[in-house]
């Protein structure tokens, strides 16, 4: 299994499934103010967030020195509320039984990506 800058534990691996690459997860930002949020991010961490491409949603994304963060407007889905990190995964079917069998819970399943929360209520996304 190889592992690009972002190394995720035994523990993690587990989770996320056998990949043969694993990018570096995405932290998502939903904004009320998405030019507002743009200039914060990009003031304070420097780096310069561009559209995404049509196929990955809407909003901007930076992946810069091992850095994805990603913006959106802020909308009424449940990755609307708060930060939200998104973790790559082989088989989403096998990784979201697996959040059930490890005591999380699926809040909204998709094909492509699904918002979950870990054993402590925490939301976070995987990705396939």
């Amino acid at each position: 299994m190889s592992r690009s800058a972002y190394s995720p534990s035994p523990v993690a691996y587990a989770l996320l499934g056998d990949t043969e690459a694993m990018p570096t997860p995405l932290i998502e930002f939903p904004a009320d103010d998405p030019e507002r949020a743009l200039r914060f991010w990009g003031g304070v961490l420097g780096v310069e967030l561009s559209p995404r491409p049509e196929q990955a949603g809407q909003g901007w994304e930076s992946d810069a020195d091992g850095l994805r963060l990603g913006v959106h407007a802020r909308g009424t889905g449940p990755g609307d509320t708060g930060s939200l990190p998104y973790f790559t995964v082989a088989d989403m079917d096998a990784a979201l039984e697996r959040v059930r069998e490890h005591g999380g819970s699926v809040i909204h399943p998709g094909e492509r990506w699904s918002i979950c929360r870990d054993s402590e209520g925490s939301p976070f996304a995987l990705a396939a």
